[in-house]
């Protein structure tokens, strides 16, 4: 880094800003869309957008928005995911969800509000530039990142990051007070992938378990023994675990069943353990319920890998979080053992990942995914300053802008 962060530029403009941008949270808050979903969401959006002066477009997922702020080439991208969880909302607040079930409790209203305010930010400090602008930014509004698959492979296999040397996203965190954000290099999430694994065989009586396929016992010995095996075939540093929320299997307490299903998710601290999984996984399900005589059909959905922080781009952004809201405002973040599809733009470009501080000043946090979740919205006007710094001192040459190194396989 040649030069300091000019974060007060960015937070001048984001206090201006934040007005609207709260109104703009809100109005996302009342009217959330579930994955795949979003059309009013990125309708409002792109209004929002549009409103600023800007030219963004429906991405080519459907739902979703892209928008190209300042001149070409757009070597830097925000990325802020849009859609909403199949959860009531709890709060009385006047901006609760009037969509029955479905609920902004994972805080992408928030992430929205924070980028079109970036780009606001982003656009009007450029425009002052005037041809002295070193390029430009690309706001990326992702739809269905609680999906799985989720909406940033789609964007990716589009090539709305082709080009693109850094993606920066940030992350509402309920455990962290507003004015303060959580950095570190390296990974801070973990893979995440969904199973379903159908079993099924001839039925029969309790009785004579030797003249069918006992499918409760061929389901509980996978239930145990598939999550250990594993544990001995990958690397222990890549901390991956399997964990089945779901076995069902018959209804009479004197009949053999016909059918049992066991869903589970599969998530991994290291890149190597999870890309090891798919090939591992059917192996040891034919080893073990094959010679019980059980049929079984595996569904495996990828979620996505860790995110893997840049050391130098997590850099800037502890130099921008610090110029925005000051030295002490920086902690440390443990890697989650949560999926966050951010880190498919990681096999572009180098990835830039925070944790937003959202919680009021003294008050008991509720974990993002409950109910009643909510935040002190000055946490928007917060993240917006902070990823347009970072995205500007990008295009000023603060980063040795070299190629992401290959992903290494086995453990860190």
């Amino acid at each position: 880094m040649t030069a300091p962060v000019d974060g007060g530029a960015t937070a001048r403009v984001a206090d201006r800003l934040a007005p609207e941008l709260v109104a703009l949270r809100r109005e996302l808050h009342a009217d959330p869309e579930p994955s795949w979903e979003e059309t009013r969401t990125t309708a409002r959006l792109v209004r929002a957008l549009a409103d600023a002066g800007l030219a963004p477009v429906v991405a080519p997922t459907g739902t979703g928005v892209l928008c190209d702020v300042g001149p070409a080439p757009h070597r830097v991208a925000i990325r802020a995911d849009i859609d909403a969880l199949r959860i009531a909302d709890a709060k009385d607040v006047p901006y609760r969800s009037t969509n029955e079930g479905v609920c902004h409790a994972c805080g992408h209203d928030v992430h929205a509000a924070a980028a079109v305010g970036a780009a606001g930010i982003v656009a009007e400090l450029l425009a002052a530039r005037g041809p002295a602008a070193p390029g430009g930014v690309r706001i990326i509004l992702q739809p269905a990142e609680e999906s799985v698959p989720g909406g940033a492979s789609r964007l990716v296999e589009a090539g709305v990051v082709d080009g693109v040397d850094v993606v920066l996203g940030l992350h509402c965190d309920p455990s962290l007070e507003v004015g303060s954000v959580g950095l570190s290099a390296g990974a801070i999430t973990s893979a995440a992938d969904l199973l379903d694994l159908r079993l099924t065989g001839p039925g029969g009586h309790t009785a004579r378990p030797h003249q069918s396929v006992d499918l409760v016992h061929v389901a509980a010995r996978l239930a145990v023994e598939v999550p250990a095996a594993l544990h001995r075939l990958v690397d222990p540093r890549d901390g991956l675990n399997l964990t089945f929320g779901s076995i069902r299997a018959g209804d009479a307490p004197n009949v053999i069943p016909t059918e049992a299903r066991l869903r589970g998710s599969l998530r991994a601290s290291g890149r190597g353990a999870w890309d090891a999984a798919p090939a591992l996984l059917p192996r040891l399900v034919a080893g073990i319920a094959e010679p019980l005589g059980a049929r079984w059909d595996l569904d495996h959905l990828r979620g996505a890998p860790p995110i893997v922080n840049d050391p130098e781009v997590t850099g800037l952004l502890v130099a921008a979080t610090r110029a925005v809201l000051g030295v002490d405002a920086v902690l440390p973040t443990a890697q989650s053992t949560g999926g966050e599809d951010f880190s498919w733009y990681g096999e572009r470009a180098r990835l830039g990942y925070l944790r937003l501080g959202v919680r009021p000043p003294g008050v008991a946090p509720y974990d993002i995914h409950s109910p009643a979740f909510d935040v002190d919205e000055a946490a928007i006007g917060h993240g917006a300053a902070i990823l347009a710094a970072t995205a500007l001192a990008v295009l000023d040459g603060e980063l040795d802008l070299e190629p992401p190194p290959p992903a290494v396989a086995g453990g860190r």
